[in-house]
Formats: structure tokens, C-alpha cells, sequence
């Protein structure tokens, strides 16, 4: 099919539907946040930990579960100027392509040091400078969980002693699924570091109906599209994990455009949830 028809198809479905963007997109968008009470709690904490500069956090939770959009969200909301950031969204590297990584995403684009001592040399440097200008640094690693090398979780650990009269010179957020945490705790130094932690899980069935309903309203939806029958379904097929509720509502409403139906019923769902796990 070419290209120009399918952008057609897709813009189709969104006009169809009354939407002025698709709703159900698996990126890490702040808009679409739905703050259940757990992702506020994690958005607290995280903000609580570099605010007070408590110098390590870990946030852990499910595949698909909201860890990157609340990391995102808690970045998006940093007051402009007074933070530098670094977000290595790729952990598995070398321990000193890490901090290679670190030191690029901080602002070192010219004359990236290869050799550990002088990256670590460069890192102080900024930190101090930062401090310097009134400015607080934050390193977020995410899929930690994929790190296998004990010696990466060592020069993360080592990050904490850049320290200036008794106060952490960054604040390191570890985001991870579940093993993120058995990995960090038989670590005890690293594990004693951690001041801030907290781990999401999936919503619950009304956390479920108000998230889809969050995310239709951002794109800006004018009338009901699912019906009751439908959205228990959904909850009952993704377990409350977003991903999984954002794939099969993106679809079900594809699949609603294609049957030109009026409304998203149970049969679309269970259409989609089939094809899906095909």
C-alpha cells in the first residue's frame, strides 16, 4: 500500500473518531500521564529525591507499567535552568562507556575523554561547576535491570562520593523492572545508598476505566467510544499494565474505524486481544 494511503487510513481513523491525535501511543508522553495514586506517589518521591538532594532513588515496576512516562513527567517538571540532566536509556555498556554516556548526555560533546580517570576528572568538574552556577545534576539510568555487570552497579555506587560538604553533587534514579531490586540489594554497599524507593505495579479496575478515559480526553475525545462491556475486557485482558491497555485500545479502535461501528464493543476486544497474542 503506499505510503500517502496509509497516512490517509491513519488520519482517517483519527477523524472518525472524533480525535484531534491517536490517544494510545506506547511513548514516553508526560500529557498522557494518568496519575493513579501510585504513579503520583512515585512522581513525589522521585521529585522529593532531587529536590533534597537524597542522592540515589530507585523506581522499579512491571514491564509497561508507567516507570520511563513518570521519570519523563518528573523531568518535564524541573524548574528551567536550575537543572542539568542526563538520561542513558541504553544501560548496557561497558562501566566506562557509561560514564562516557554520562558525560555526553551532561554536555561534553567535544573531546570525549576515552580513559576512565580523566572521564571521571571531566564529571567532577562539571558537578563542581553546576554547583558553581546554582544548579543541581541528575543521572537517570533506565532498564537498569539489564546491567549484568557488577562492576557497572560499582561506578554508579562511586558516582554518590562526588560530594561537597556533606551534600551529593547529583542525584542518581535507577528505573527498573522487578529483578532491578534483588540486583541492587545483594549489593550492600550500593543498597545502603539508596534513600528513595518505590515500585509500581498495575492499576486496578476503576484505575483502569479512568486511565483510558485520561487519555481520550487529552486527544480530546467529545463522546463515549467504549463501551462498559469493552472496558472490562480490556482490564481483565492487560492486567492494568499501560502498555498493554495502550496496544489493545490503539487497535480496537483501528479495527472499530475498519467495521466503520459506531461504538468500541466486547466483540472488537476480544478480536484484537486474539490478534495480538497471535
Amino acid at each position: 500500500m503506499p505510503a500517502r494511503w496509509t497516512r490517509v487510513i491513519f488520519k482517517m481513523y483519527e477523524v472518525y473518531w472524533g480525535l484531534n491525535e491517536k490517544p494510545f501511543e506506547n511513548t514516553a508522553d508526560p500529557r498522557f500521564l494518568y496519575y493513579s495514586k501510585q504513579h503520583e506517589e512515585a512522581f513525589t518521591r522521585l521529585i522529593y529525591a532531587i529536590q533534597e538532594q537524597k542522592g540515589a532513588a530507585v523506581l522499579s515496576g512491571v514491564f509497561g507499567c508507567g516507570k520511563t512516562v513518570v521519570a519523563q513527567a518528573v523531568l518535564s517538571s524541573l524548574s528551567k535552568g536550575k537543572y542539568e540532566t542526563a538520561f542513558v536509556i541504553n544501560p548496557q555498556l561497558s562501566h566506562v562507556e557509561l560514564l562516557r554516556e554520562i558525560l555526553y548526555d551532561l554536555g561534553v560533546k567535544d573531546n570525549l575523554p576515552t580513559q576512565k580517570t580523566d572521564i571521571l576528572h571531566s564529571l567532577n568538574e562539571i558537578l563542581h561547576h553546576n554547583m558553581d552556577n546554582g544548579k543541581q545534576t541528575v543521572v537517570i539510568i533506565d532498564e537498569a535491570h539489564l546491567i549484568e555487570d557488577r562492576l557497572i552497579f560499582e561506578e554508579l555506587r562511586l558516582l554518590l562520593n562526588f560530594q561537597y560538604k556533606n551534600q551529593f553533587l547529583l542525584t542518581l534514579i535507577l528505573l527498573g523492572q522487578p529483578e532491578l531490586k534483588e540486583k541492587i540489594n545483594n549489593i550492600k554497599q550500593l543498597a545502603q545508598r539508596i534513600a528513595i524507593k518505590y515500585h509500581l505495579s498495575g492499576l486496578n479496575e476503576a484505575e483502569t476505566l479512568e486511565y483510558i478515559h485520561h487519555r481520550l480526553k487529552i486527544a480530546s475525545a467529545t463522546k463515549k467510544i467504549f463501551d462498559d462491556s469493552a472496558l472490562k475486557i480490556i482490564y481483565e485482558q492487560s492486567g492494568g499494565i499501560p502498555r498493554r491497555i495502550n496496544q489493545i485500545c490503539d487497535m480496537a479502535l483501528l479495527t472499530g474505524f475498519g467495521r466503520q461501528d459506531g461504538m468500541i464493543n466486547e466483540d472488537i476486544i476480544m478480536e484484537v486481544v486474539k490478534d495480538l497474542e497471535s
